[in-house]
């Protein structure tokens, strides 16, 4: 089972880039943002326990969001495979989740990060803005300040996976089929 965590700060591609691998290696997209969409829409009692923390401004806990993780991994046993979009953000997260995959007799393949100068990152963000319609895609304080939570605490993901010699980096500045495609040489090997 090919189980890759796609990786990158805001801006450098990461969405587009899922797309094109679910499409060619037919792998189910998991997103947490489309798992707490489910949940509380559904009112599910994962979700009801994530709308507690969210009403309360807190940050939903890892079991709660491990635990959606799993739900869905179960939910889609016959899939080739999983691409993991947006999570693990934190080594916490990630730990947890190896934990969980290692009950299901499973673990993550790889994780492909996405290198992207800052300044690329910023006038990508503003591009997107212009058709988007994400308020934090238009204002330049609020970009700077997601691509520094990125840097202080998302990347330290990363550092764990290639203590794993799982991490690998891919220059994502070029054309999004250049850039795909250096990415299917590193799924290719898994």
């Amino acid at each position: 089972m090919l189980n890759i965590v796609l990786f990158g700060p805001p801006g450098a591609g990461k969405g587009t880039q899922s797309e094109k691998l679910i499409e060619k290696y037919n792998l189910t997209h998991l997103s947490t943002g489309d798992l707490f969409r489910k949940h509380l829409g559904e009112g599910t009692s994962l979700g009801n326990l994530a709308k507690q923390y969210m009403n309360e401004g807190k940050l939903v806990p890892d079991e709660v969001v491990i635990g959606m993780v799993e739900e869905k991994i179960k939910d889609t046993q016959d899939s080739k495979g999983f691409i993991f979009d947006g999570f693990p953000r934190t080594v916490a997260q990630a730990e947890a989740l190896d934990k969980m995959l290692s009950v299901l007799d499973m673990e993550i393949s790889g994780m492909i990060a996405l290198d992207v100068p800052e300044e690329t990152l910023k006038e990508r963000i503003r591009e997107r803005g212009k058709t988007s319609g994400r308020v934090d895609d238009q204002d330049e304080v609020k970009i700077a300040t997601r691509i520094k939570v990125y840097l202080d605490e998302t990347l330290p993901v990363a550092s764990y996976y290639e203590n794993q010699g799982k991490l690998t980096k891919i220059h994502g500045v070029g054309t999004i089929d250049a850039i795909f495609e250096d990415i299917s040489k590193v799924v290719d090997k898994y």
